[in-house]
């Protein structure tokens, strides 16, 4: 199945469900299940890209710092 086809069911618990006859209240909570899935996954990769630029700042910061002598 290519990525922007649609999904026709849902499977929850077990069983599956059509969604074209799901009532109107249960096709908005899973609207808001993928908006939150997807809230997910946007956050995960902006944590990853500071936790990246956090590691390089670190190593910046040790290249910066003054090095010891080692017979002091």
């Amino acid at each position: 199945m290519a990525e922007d086809e649609p999904i026709h069911t849902l499977s929850i618990a077990g069983k599956d469900y059509e969604i074209d006859a799901l009532n109107d209240v249960a096709k908005t909570e899973i609207r808001n299940l993928r908006f939150a899935e997807a809230e997910l996954q946007r956050l995960t990769a902006q944590m990853a890209l500071a936790q990246t630029a956090r590691n390089a700042y670190m190593q910046a910061l040790i290249a910066a710092l003054p090095v010891e002598d080692e017979q002091t």
